[in-house]
């Protein structure tokens, strides 16, 4: 089931209808994860400090704002409510327009809305009511620290929430370079812009988004069945069993380091001798690509030098 992300209530007039909102879409991609290529180690995503390099906790992470003087002014989840509380949970309608007056460059990202509680009157009501007059509502909505503009539009049995760019987000057209409007100014013969319609023609049909499928990734899945298939796999160790597979290395190390100082000690340095022999000789070679080259090294070389 998906999980909230928002509760408040859609507000036109006088009529409040409280609502969740539920995230509409949902990524599909292929999870690619990051390698080292050299081991094979998982490579992590961190938060860092970037003066020190440290990894710093998410809860130690406050908002700041910099300021043309190179100052910073911090601002608190408390802070922004306060600044601006009356939309923080409201979906507030300041007008009602046709879909078609809305360009498709604004349309940003959808969202369920579901009615909570009793609301299920009210909601049906406002949704019945846009449906007829063929009306989809403008609104503000505050997400996330953030002010959308957004689109209420009734779509079967729901209301979606389709957040819209702010007119500043839409880059100029005038910084690109377009042919003019018209045939005559581009010169496109009659003969030309027939043949143009009637392919328009016999391609127009009507919108089913079954129909289309994301044919890259299926490609790239295919790819991955036939390499699997044919064993060309590698070995990632996570890091918790690679951090958990060292401490055998470690003693396999001490071993050797003990085996070479006792070495030439009378009896007693024999059969310690042999037995470490034994040990080593019983040792699991590594696997490929896991952790325990990196292992080895660390701990060997301080080692070596101590027993020197």
């Amino acid at each position: 089931m998906a999980r909230v992300i928002w509760k408040g209530a859609i507000s036109f007039g006088l009529v409040h209808v409280p609502v969740g909102l539920y995230p509409a879409s949902r990524e599909d991609d292929i999870d690619f994860d990051w390698l080292d290529k050299r081991s094979m180690d998982p490579v992590g995503y961190k938060r860092v400090n970037k003066r020190t390099g440290r990894e710093i906790r998410k809860e130690d992470i406050v908002r700041g704002v910099k300021l043309e003087d190179g100052d910073y002014v911090l601002l608190s989840d408390e802070e922004i409510q306060a600044a601006y509380p009356q939309s923080t949970q409201t979906i507030a309608i300041e007008a009602f327009v046709t879909a078609v007056e809305i360009p498709f460059l604004y349309l940003e990202k959808p969202y369920y809305l579901a009615p909570i509680g009793k609301a299920g009157k009210v909601y049906a009501l406002l949704r019945e009511a846009m449906l007829k007059a063929g009306c989809i509502g403008i609104a503000r909505v505050v997400m996330h620290a953030k002010e959308h503009l957004a689109a209420l539009i009734p779509s079967g049995e729901a209301l979606m929430l389709n957040t819209l760019r702010w007119p500043n987000e839409i880059r100029p057209a005038e910084e690109l370079a377009f042919p003019p409007e018209g045939a005559a100014a581009n010169k496109l013969a009659a003969g030309e812009m027939k043949m143009a319609e009637a392919l328009i023609a016999d391609m127009t049909m009507k919108w089913k988004a079954e129909d289309y499928a994301d044919q890259f990734r299926a490609a790239i899945m295919a790819l991955i069945q036939k390499k699997s298939e044919a064993g060309d796999t590698e070995r990632v160790t996570p890091l918790e069993a690679a951090a958990d597979s060292s401490a055998p290395s470690n003693v396999v190390d001490l071993t050797e380091l003990l085996k070479r100082s006792l070495g030439g000690r009378g009896k007693a340095g024999e059969k310690a001798k042999a037995e470490a022999e034994e040990t080593a000789a019983a040792k699991p070679r590594p696997k490929r690509g896991a952790a325990a080259r990196p292992s080895t090294k660390s701990v060997a070389k301080p080692a070596r030098r101590k027993a020197a």
